[in-house]
């Protein structure tokens, strides 16, 4: 038998799930039953679309048998089956792409244990919580024949071979019978988890986790007989069906509760929680198709890797189509999760059609608009409740606030992503997206405010909606041209999502009216108004001091102004030019590989600050270096810049000190 080394990183992720998950081991089964559920969903529909398959008579069924002696789980399929390349790819590799993130997340959620299996997606591996060891028999369908076995006690290695069609293990599992295909996973049990080789144990988690598993689930057990004195009299083989098998999106509404979703739900998304929110939509006329959305509690770990995994199924009649298609929903939505299922695709349909399809194109648009509506109704709600005195409010109100935050914390940065991807429902997003603000509703944890409510505060001549972008909420706050802002009444929106200065200025204009311009950009301060010919007259008198600041700066900055907006303790302040990238900008194009230019700033001095007016009077070279550097580089660092040069700015405030 040939042996294979399991990858380092998932050597640990094994650890992690034994040691760190076991307190919610049971959602194994779920795992290892929607496994099976997804290889029988996969034949169902190779069976209709690809000529290799179409002789094969499809018999979908997943069986569940158990030897409380043994202390052994078996969880058998009748679907696709898998090669020993397959096993390889499938149950040697896990989280190929993003192991690192998943790492890095796993191990910093490990306390939440009840919700960590399904938010990750560990599936198969979370078997070995339960199980000390694992054996997998499988055939291909439409294959060679050959059965492969492969085995782990889940630490550092697995083992696959090929097994005999007349062996014990091929005939345990029927594959004796060349016409059967699939997977058998055999879990031997672990001291701690014999529990689970229990008829009763395994009705209750079938019912609770996998009740809408759209295929037949078949328990097999010993049923004792007794006589008419009580006498155990011997056993007799039973085989119950288990769950429901009904596909749940295609039942009506009104026959359905919350709980009912709510369970479908972590069993189809494979997931412990609850989801955040649901939307089950029949639709009818023209085009017939069902689809029933779920939105998350918490952001998928890989959200925002370019390989994300969608969570979304096509099918076409309740027949599975793929899973893996991103032009289902635009990406800004792909933290959705759930099925669309449609009538009038035909079954085989290719995934080039997919793309170029008219009645697809129909539904995904109808469903775009569905899910912003839902959206724009929370975000009402909780803006609703919040205006209740925080004594009144009812469990409702409460619920809707929790509820609201939650989607904002989790997605608001995403569906920002829209304003600039998605032109023809960008008026729609735009009521939906939240920001932190100057104002009191967008200030502190869970605090957001809209466009709209922005609108409704501003000044009566004001014509703009004024923001600051950068990456920390905190630093952004403290900056001098927020406060020269608001010291004038003008509310400031703060952005520190790390794509606000790609969306925000593609998006232009809320309502086509309110122009959106940043403060730390050089011009916005034209709308605070003052005696512009007075500026002018100042700017000349002070032309010397700039001039001085640029000398000792040199290609340090692009330009050194005299500030319009500063006042007070703040001697200077960094803007870009309106033509420029941001440094937020020129760090994503840097942290995505590509060589960004370098950012000259403008340097912006305040003419009445106690440290730039001595600059004035003084003609010495080096105290002129010394304080150009300190406003210079502080300046950079209150705007969250990198200071390239720290002990060269250490040197110039020392000088600075001693004289």
């Amino acid at each position: 038998m040939a042996k294979y080394e399991f990858q380092t990183e998932v050597n640990q992720l094994l650890k992690l799930i034994i040691h760190s998950l076991y307190s919610n081991k049971d959602i194994f089964l779920r795992e290892i039953v929607s496994n099976g559920s997804d290889a029988l969903d996969k034949l169902k529909y190779l069976t209709v679309s690809d000529e290799a398959f179409k002789n094969i008579k499809f018999e979908p069924r997943i069986d569940i048998t158990f030897d409380e002696k043994e202390s052994t789980l078996t969880v058998q399929d009748s679907g696709i089956g898998m090669t020993d390349e397959d096993l390889t790819n499938n149950l040697g590799t896990i989280a190929r792409s993003g192991t690192k993130a998943f790492m890095e997340q796993l191990t910093a959620e490990a306390s939440k244990d009840s919700a960590l299996i399904g938010q990750f997606g560990v599936g198969f591996y979370s078997a070995f919580m339960a199980a000390k060891k694992i054996d997998v028999y499988t055939r291909k369908a439409a294959g060679d024949g050959k059965i492969w076995h492969w085995s782990s006690d889940g630490t550092n290695s697995y083992e696959i071979e090929e097994v005999a069609a007349d062996s014990a293990a091929a005939k345990k599992y029927g594959f004796d019978k060349p016409e059967l295909t699939g997977s058998a996973i055999e879990m031997h049990l672990n001291d701690d988890s014999k529990e689970f080789a229990s008829r009763w144990k395994i009705e209750e988690l079938i019912k609770k986790y996998s009740d809408h598993i759209a295929f037949p689930i078949y328990l097999h057990y010993e049923q004792k007989k007794y006589d008419d004195k009580g006498k155990e009299t011997g056993s007799e083989s039973k085989i119950d069906q288990v769950n429901s098998a009904s596909a749940l999106w295609k039942r009506s509404k009104s026959e359905l509760k919350e709980e009912d979703y709510n369970e479908f739900y972590k069993t189809f998304g494979h997931d412990g929680q609850d989801p955040l929110h649901y939307v089950h939509t029949h639709a009818e006329g023209t085009q017939e198709y069902t689809t029933l959305f779920f939105v998350p509690q918490t952001a998928p770990f890989d959200m925002y890797q370019a390989d994300y995994k969608s969570g979304l199924k096509l099918y076409v009649k309740r027949v599975f189509i793929t899973d893996d298609d991103r032009e289902l929903l635009p990406s800004y939505l792909r933290f959705v999760r759930g099925i669309i299922d449609s009538e009038d695709l035909p079954l085989n349909v290719s995934r080039e059609i997919l793309q170029q399809n008219r009645i697809l194109d129909n539904i995904k648009s109808s469903s775009v608009k569905k899910l912003l509506s839902e959206f724009k109704k929370m975000g009402e709600a909780a803006d609703k409740a919040k205006k209740v005195e925080t004594d009144k409010r009812t469990d409702d109100d409460k619920k809707a606030i929790e509820k609201w935050e939650k989607f904002v914390r989790n997605f608001n940065r995403p569906m920002k992503e829209g304003l600039y991807s998605d032109y023809a429902n960008r008026d729609e997003i735009a009521e939906i997206v939240r920001f932190k603000s100057t104002d009191a509703s967008g200030t502190g944890d869970g605090n957001y405010t809209s466009f709209a409510d922005y609108v409704q505060r501003m000044k009566t001549d004001q014509k703009s909606i004024f923001y600051i972008s950068g990456s920390d909420e905190k630093n952004l706050r403290a900056n001098p041209l927020v406060k020269a802002y608001t010291d004038k009444g003008f509310e400031v929106l703060i952005m520190d999502d790390d794509i606000d200065d790609i969306v925000i200025p593609g998006f232009g204009k809320y309502k086509n009216e309110f122009e959106l311009k940043a403060v730390n950009r050089s011009g916005s301060d034209e709308d605070l108004g003052g005696d512009k010919e007075e500026a002018k007259k100042k700017e000349e008198e002070f032309k010397p001091v700039t001039e001085k600041i640029k000398k000792a700066l040199g290609d340090k900055v692009k330009e050194v102004k005299l500030s319009k907006t500063l006042s007070g303790e703040n001697p200077s302040c960094i803007v870009v030019d309106e033509n420029d990238p941001s440094y937020q900008m020129i760090q994503m194009m840097k942290a995505m590989g590509q060589a960004g230019p370098d950012l000259k700033p403008i340097l912006e001095v305040n003419g009445d600050h106690p440290i730039v007016a001595r600059l004035k009077d003084t003609s010495d070279e080096a105290v002129i270096a010394d304080i150009s550097e300190v406003l210079f580089t502080q300046a950079l660092m209150i705007a969250g810049m990198e200071v390239k040069e720290p002990a060269e700015f250490v040197k110039h405030l020392n000088n600075l000190l001693s004289k």
